[in-house]
């Protein structure tokens, strides 16, 4: 079991840099929206324009990026939406067990399907070099390629999740913040 605690404790180490890089994107996201509206009001005043599609469409990258790496980061640290009515009040090794069952069950095989079911159409994208159909628009392939690269991070964090869970429930003294620490 410590073999692997290592391995996820690599995993948690990746998704936190990752992670913390984000936070970054979020405030260079915010500075090149504050850019596009001032510079479109301001460019309106003095009749120039100060604003591109390609700087719209930055920002619209960033907020998919932000939105898309930070998932893993977001499992990492148990910040998901959960509907937990019965959860809430379960021991800590019942919540470990229902945390296992459903990294295991659903969360990996729904990354898996959708890496299965959109690499054709991120492939076919590189292929053709698919660019934003907006005039001085961005390239549409790098940013679509981030649906992989985000899945991939979840399912990463997802078998790092099922680790430190299964390590809780096969405790037999286990302690909720004990998840964390593993």
């Amino acid at each position: 079991m410590q073999k692997l605690l290592r391995i996820a404790r690599v995993i948690d180490l990746i998704n936190e840099w990752i992670g913390r890089l984000t936070y970054w994107l979020v405030l260079f996201m915010v500075l090149v929206g504050v850019w596009n509206v001032g510079g479109r009001y301001l460019g309106r005043w003095i009749g120039q324009n100060l604003t591109s599609n390609a700087l719209i469409e930055i920002q619209w990258y960033l907020f998919d990026i932000v939105f898309l790496l930070g998932a893993a980061y977001a499992l990492k640290h148990n910040e998901h939406v959960r509907v937990d009515i019965f959860y809430k009040d379960w021991t800590p090794r019942r919540q470990a067990l229902a945390n296992f069952i459903g990294s295991i069950l659903f969360l990996i095989p729904f990354c898996s399907l959708i890496i299965y079911y959109s690499w054709g159409t991120i492939a076919n994208s590189w292929k053709i070099l698919e660019m934003s159909p907006d005039p001085g628009g961005l390239p549409r392939y790098p940013i679509k390629s981030m649906i992989i690269v985000s899945l991939v991070l979840l399912i990463l964090q997802g078998i790092s999740e099922a680790i430190k869970n299964w390590a809780i429930f096969s405790n037999s003294n286990p302690n909720q913040e004990d998840r964390h620490e593993l």
